[in-house]
């Protein structure tokens, strides 16, 4: 036996027992035992801590790091020699028998770690460990594929036509032809091998696409960012355990062993995953000082700071001044945006004639959050389902605008551009704050059908053209709220949406408007005000990100204003003459 091998096992040894894993093994074993039933193979999670067990021994941690399929033998042996030393499994027979998966819990941070979904060239060549992050964009069924099975020769007089002698198991990257086929030989007698299938050892599969971040960049209705980048998207194998742990929409950090699956013609990357971790976004710890100094000016009202905010939000869009109301809803609809279940949501409708500036400045302030989303009209709202194009022929769900701006904004456009089955499924997506995606079993080769539930945890922005139609007008004489015509739309979807804003821009201001967009014709990269150099966009990013993360209550004086303005909403609904045409629901934002 090789020394260095044999130093290896000893090394492992070791380290299982100082990390607690040999008491997991033996705990693991029992319930194999206990069951006093024959496997095919007998399957073993061993988490690894990289830097641990590369201060024991740093070939072995190397070893793990670049040849983890060589890394998992010296855990197999181990393994085999402790079961029988032991006796913790009386059925086992064959070394062969025992199928170890390595966990790493994370790895270097160095470049060479890391798989990058947008980098060339894409190293997918290297069967070891790599860490890779990415957004979840496509999720399929769970399916079943073959863990393991057991082979016996069909030459009733060989030694090997009994036993557990061949024993197939699924290696990363490898189609399910390639762990049980019929051309295996017998290395004794060179007769066919026959699969014993009472042993087939089934396990749940499912696969799913992954694609880079910096997708969200490309989605954005406004960017300054002039860099060209390459964006694939990666497939990925979740096994066993790790099957249904990830949610469409989601950021991951995966690690896992890169292979190139062939299917028929066609060749894909993709990864076998050893482990997932959810990726959070944390906001920044503080915001710059020219808001802080703003804040302390301002810290004799509560009502001059977010005043001021709002006077001067979005001034490399629109003349400081302009817009006040609309940018106020805007930047408190940014700040009410989480990826909490049963969160409160600030959906944001507006009602204007000035469709054109009105789309630059919610285009613009999509850039402030890391998940705002412009809709692209050439695609799907909601999630929808189609064939898994990996040849499993179960079906696939495709992820949205709605789930990429998860935790974030989805601006949807002009509202009255949608057709009545759109707009009937964004009212009851709004209302329940879930959308259900039908899968038929017969045609994705399923004996019942599904109905997979997926929950939307995003802000929408959409507005009205009231000029699309010469018969759609706004009442403009004393009106009061509700006092419009809104018949460009269905009621109950305006009900639905919490905030409404009716935008009309003031005569008075219209020159100071038309001198900015001239002046930003000529020179887009000007900047035409001195608070745009103080208050910069990646400021209000910094603010934006750190406010929404704080914890706000409600204070005493703020519950009776809010209490007072929806005693006074009510009193205007009962109004027979001046009346409000909005409903109770969409009274109960306050």
């Amino acid at each position: 036996m090789d020394p260095e091998i044999q130093k290896m096992r000893e090394v492992a040894l070791v380290y299982l027992d100082r990390s607690g894993g040999l008491q997991k093994f033996v705990h693991d074993c029992k319930k194999y035992n206990d069951s006093k039933q024959s496997y095919a193979i007998y399957r073993f999670i061993i988490s690894i801590n990289p830097s641990d067990i590369a201060e024991l021994d740093a070939t072995l941690g190397n070893y793990i790091l670049h040849n983890p399929l060589q890394a998992a033998q010296i855990f197999q042996s181990v393994c085999f020699i402790a079961i029988k030393t032991l006796s913790l499994i009386e059925q086992l027979q064959t070394e062969a028998q025992i199928s170890i998966l390595l966990k790493p819990t994370h790895l270097p941070p160095l470049p060479s770690y890391v798989l990058s979904l947008s980098a060339y060239p894409f190293n997918y060549t290297s069967p070891r460990f790599y860490m890779s992050e990415g957004i979840v964009i496509t999720m399929g069924t769970v399916t079943k594929y073959t863990q393991g099975a057991r082979f016996l020769c069909t030459e009733e007089t060989c030694p090997f036509s009994e036993g557990f002698r061949y024993i197939r198991v699924h290696c990363p990257g490898a189609t399910e032809s390639a762990t049980v086929r019929t051309d295996f030989v017998c290395s004794l007698c060179s007769s066919p091998l026959q699969e014993d299938m009472k042993f087939r050892v089934l396990g749940d599969k499912q696969i799913v696409e992954m694609i880079d971040v910096k997708v969200l960049n490309a989605l954005k209705g406004y960017s300054n960012d002039k860099s060209h980048f390459r964006i694939q998207a990666l497939t990925v194998f979740l096994r066993d355990e790790l099957a249904n742990k990830m949610t469409i929409g989601n950021h991951y950090r995966i690690i896992g062993i890169p292979a190139c699956v062939q299917n028929g013609l066609q060749a894909t990357a993709c990864i076998e995953v050893n482990s997932v971790q959810l990726c959070k976004t944390k906001g920044p710890a503080f915001v710059s000082d020219n808001f802080k100094y703003l804040l302390s000016l301002t810290s004799s009202s509560y009502w001059r700071f977010p005043a001021v905010l709002a006077n001067i939000f979005a001034s490399q869009v629109v003349p400081p001044g302009t817009y006040n109301t609309l940018k106020l809803a805007i930047l408190l609809s940014l700040v009410q945006t989480c990826e909490k279940e049963n969160a409160d949501y600030l959906d944001l409708l507006v009602v204007t004639s000035d469709t054109l500036v009105i789309d630059r400045l919610l285009n613009y302030s999509l850039r402030l959050l890391p998940r705002g989303i412009r809709h692209p009209p050439s695609s799907e709202i909601f999630p929808s389902v189609s064939k898994d194009k990996h040849g499993t022929g179960s079906a696939s769900i495709q992820a949205c605008s709605t789930v990429l701006a998860k935790g974030g904004i989805c601006y949807i456009g002009d509202l009255s551009s949608y057709k009545k089955d759109k707009l009937e499924l964004l009212q009851s997506v709004l209302e329940s704050r879930t959308t259900t995606v039908f899968i038929p079993g017969k045609k994705y080769g399923e004996e019942a059908d599904q109905q997979v539930t997926i929950s939307v945890q995003t802000n929408f922005w959409s507005f009205v053209d009231v000029d699309s139609s010469s018969k759609k007008h706004i009442q403009k004489d004393n009106f009061l709220i509700g006092q419009m015509d809104m018949s460009l739309i269905p009621a109950n979807l305006v009900d639905v949406f919490g905030l409404l804003i009716y935008n009309e821009f003031p005569f008075y201001q219209q020159s100071s408007l038309v001198h900015h967009i001239l002046k930003k014709a000529i020179n887009p990269e000007a900047m035409l005000y001195k608070v745009s150099k103080q208050f910069r966009t990646q400021d209000y990013e910094e603010f934006i990100l750190f406010a929404k993360n704080l914890h706000v209550e409600l204070s005493s004086e703020a519950e009776n204003l809010i209490q007072g303005y929806y005693l006074a909403s009510r009193r205007v609904r009962r109004d027979s003459i001046h009346g409000s045409t909005l409903s109770a629901p969409a009274l109960k934002i306050l």
